[in-house]
């Protein structure tokens, strides 16, 4: 892993500062050949690749292996660990239980570094909820996208706007269609683990699942219709969602991912003193777009929204959250022996949701307390009060709110 690391760092400096001949060089020499594909060449793999061969090859089964509720790694008939790329989502179970630290999350900066350097059309940087404090707290987001754009980036768009879009949705269903004490709804749609969970694991619960693509999805499709020839670069602290942007219905979304852990090499690797930049502020989320970075933001955030919508329906909303997948795949047991009282699940993969990732920076404690902070700074507190949102909706061709539960371009997705 220490050489991994070492062929990482002198790669994203090489191309930071723009020299081929050093790049050229380390890529030829002295280094592991699937290594250098791997960075070079993330779509080819995993979310997840195996550096190095595996030291418990000859035992019973791993316990990378037996971690992995998805069935995404297994032994050859040599006895190998190997890493199915359809069925592994990123989870990072594997990654956490391999004691001899064979395993580490795809790294896409260099194809990112090539598509700011070389595309046709805009790049825009697409900012996770989870985002505000975790390059330091005194970093404002519009310091934070100064720094992008140092880099080449054209822009910085805060996915939160595109959870008030689907926070807006997801309220508007549940107002149409729960209409007795047996009906529930499962969400959210912003956690790729918890989706993945119930396509692949828990498949009976799926017509429970509203039809909604997650906000980075939104986000991603929403740049891609008003500039065409734009490419798409989605930050959070989540290795699924490197994932989630590949599975085919959804793929015309995002073109990379990074974690916030790379895009902290990224900074460091240009050497940008974030606290120099310009502050660039631009303020278009609620309230209710900003706390889904955290558990128990989504359901907060549709139940103010219903209150809204409906202000006859808000006490029908008898929320219920899971955390991490352990609680996950309890909630879903228990509403399989028909346990759950509640009728709207939020589900979210790791401990304390996004801030909780495994690429997050600060710990999960000190991210949830950022995110309340600046949830607590927005100038609306639902997407019902957001001007923004009304008009993104319209550049898009939506001329209502309503218009959400009938459009199938940008914000809906058909499980399978």
């Amino acid at each position: 892993m220490q050489k991994f690391q070492e062929l990482y760092t002198k790669l994203v400096k090489a191309a930071a500062q723009n020299d081929q001949e050093e790049f050229q060089q380390i890529r030829q020499h002295h280094f592991d050949a699937h290594q250098v594909d791997c960075l070079l060449r993330p779509h080819r793999y995993a979310p997840v690749w195996q550096i190095g061969s595996c030291d418990c090859a000859g035992e019973g089964e791993p316990d990378c292996v037996a971690s992995c509720i998805f069935r995404a790694l297994s032994k050859d008939e040599t006895g190998k660990v190997i890493i199915d790329q359809d069925l592994c989502v990123g989870c990072a179970a594997c990654i956490d239980s391999c004691k001899a630290g064979k395993f580490t999350a795809s790294k896409d900066i260099l194809p990112v570094l090539d598509a700011v350097k070389h595309a046709k059309g805009p790049v825009y940087a697409m900012v996770a909820p989870a985002f505000i404090g975790q390059f330091s707290a005194s970093i404002t987001p519009g310091m934070l996208r100064s720094a992008f754009k140092k880099i080449g980036f054209t822009g910085m768009v805060e996915v939160a706007l595109f959870a008030d879009v689907l926070t807006l949705k997801e309220a508007l269903e549940f107002d149409r269609n729960i209409l007795s004490d047996r009906d529930y709804m499962l969400t959210s749609c912003c956690c790729p683990i918890w989706i993945a969970m119930i396509r692949k694991v828990y498949n009976q619960f799926l017509p429970h699942v509203p039809g909604s693509v997650s906000p980075m999805v939104a986000c991603g499709r929403s740049i891609k219709y008003l500039e065409p020839d734009a490419t798409t670069v989605f930050i959070g602290p989540c290795i699924a969602k490197k994932s989630e942007a590949r599975e085919p219905d959804i793929a015309d979304a995002v073109d990379f991912v990074l974690t916030f852990q790379e895009v902290r090499d990224l900074f460091e690797a240009f050497e940008l003193d974030l606290s120099k930049m310009e502050d660039d502020p631009r303020e278009h989320s609620s309230k209710a777009g900003r706390i889904y970075a955290r558990t128990g933001g989504v359901s907060q955030a549709v139940q103010s929204t219903v209150a809204l919508l409906n202000p006859n329906r808000a006490i029908m909303v008898r929320a219920q959250q899971a955390d991490g997948v352990p609680a996950c795949r309890e909630m879903l047991g228990a509403l399989r022996e028909g346990k759950i009282e509640a009728n709207f699940l939020e589900g979210m993969g790791c401990v304390g949701g996004c801030v909780g990732g495994p690429k997050a920076i600060l710990n999960r404690e000190e991210g949830r307390e950022n995110v309340d902070a600046y949830a607590a700074q927005a100038n609306h507190m639902t997407p019902l009060d957001n001007p923004y949102l009304l008009e993104m909706l319209e550049q898009l061709g939506l001329n209502s709110v309503e218009a959400l539960l009938e459009e199938t371009e940008f914000f809906t997705r058909h499980f399978s």
